[in-house]
């Protein structure tokens, strides 16, 4: 019974991770709640390597089209000088500087900022109301700018808003996707640069957090509930994002902060 219970559990927080990953209500806000709800903890800290891996993967495949175009394009500029792709190769550059204030953050301060906020529902409750605020402000914002239109100062906002995103509570995607709103780009080009700028970033982590998984004594014990929680993620984030992009194209992202608002409420009042 007690292994039937553990497999559930990481079930359960494989599927929070997997839909809250890419809308913006926060994953990791979504995990510390869930944990706090149902009294579950998942020991050792390749869990959350593992199902930000899987969630990585389903991101894989959705844009794979635009990543192999961006690589092809970006190493043919490179060596071959080939100026019709220019243009891909300035947007591997506006992704890599949108990249480096959350990976300077991150590799300064994150256990700081884990050890601080990282289990605080209260934190969680008032975060999501930031982000529900920070949804509602750009909830009707149609940008003009399309990939050929970015500047580096775009991106670099965009990376500082992303470095926000740290915080248990401040959904990435959220904080990616206003800012890149803010600066202008159009909701298709918010999205494809929100979840492209992603991928650095989880593989970043990923890279970083390697001695921690060879150490970890839970992997052993734990293999198989490991992998219920990461095929979870990553078929749940997969269908999450084809969901979310629906949405973002319909202009709806006003439910978010209306959802938002409620759990962030309820969190803070009864948690």
């Amino acid at each position: 019974m007690e292994e039937l219970l553990t497999l559930v559990k990481y079930f359960i927080l494989g599927l929070v991770q997997g839909i809250t990953e890419p809308i913006p209500i926060s994953s990791s806000g979504h995990i510390v709640i869930f944990r706090e709800l149902f009294n579950i903890e998942a020991r050792g800290l390749s869990f959350e390597i593992f199902v930000n891996f899987a969630s990585l993967l389903a991101v894989l495949v959705i844009y794979r089209k635009d990543i192999v175009r961006l690589v092809t394009n970006g190493l043919s500029y490179i060596f071959k000088k080939d100026m019709s792709a220019k243009q891909d190769f300035r947007f591997i550059i506006y992704l890599i500087s949108a990249t480096i204030p959350v990976g300077v953050v991150g590799v300064l301060f994150d256990d700081e900022i884990g050890s601080l906020l990282g289990n605080n529902t209260t934190v969680v409750g008032v975060t999501l109301l930031i982000t529900a605020a920070a949804v509602w402000m750009i909830r009707n914002l149609r940008g003009r700018k399309n990939d050929g239109d970015l500047t580096t100062k775009d991106a670099v906002l965009v990376g500082i808003a992303q470095m926000l995103a740290l915080t248990p509570g401040i959904s990435r995607s959220g904080a990616t996707i206003v800012g890149s709103m803010l600066v202008g780009m159009k909701q298709e080009t918010a999205l494809r640069f929100s979840f492209l700028l992603y991928i650095p970033v989880s593989l970043g982590t990923g890279i970083l957090e390697i001695p921690d998984i060879l150490t970890d004594p839970a992997i052993d014990t734990l293999l198989i509930p490991y992998l219920i929680a990461f095929i979870t993620t990553f078929i749940a984030t997969y269908f999450a994002l084809k969901w979310f992009m629906n949405i973002m194209a319909k202009g709806n992202l006003k439910y978010f902060s209306y959802y938002c608002v409620i759990v962030g409420l309820l969190v803070i009042l009864f948690m």
